[in-house]
């Protein structure tokens, strides 16, 4: 079994239209470029991403996907609220 070293990240995109998406990665820049290219998820078939508002570091995949989800149950407002901090 194969482990996987790499850091996990846990980012907020921008987009142009002004809405917010939440991910998880081990390859920041690449899903970027995937997220720009419009093959990464499909939230962005419809929408371009304008920048990467936030990130942070988690070390493992399971505390990423943990800190996606909580994340992703804030209102707009409290994750408006993250990004500024």
């Amino acid at each position: 079994m194969m482990v996987n070293d790499e850091p996990w990240w846990v980012y907020i995109i921008e987009c142009q239209d002004g809405s917010l998406y939440t991910g998880i990665t081990n390859h920041l820049l690449r899903r970027w470029q995937q997220h720009n290219s419009g093959k990464g998820a499909k939230f962005f078939r419809s929408r371009s991403p304008s920048q990467l508002a936030w990130i942070e570091y988690p070390h493992d995949k399971s505390s990423a996907a943990k800190r996606e989800y909580a994340i992703k149950q804030l209102s707009r407002k409290e994750k408006l609220k993250l990004i500024a901090q």
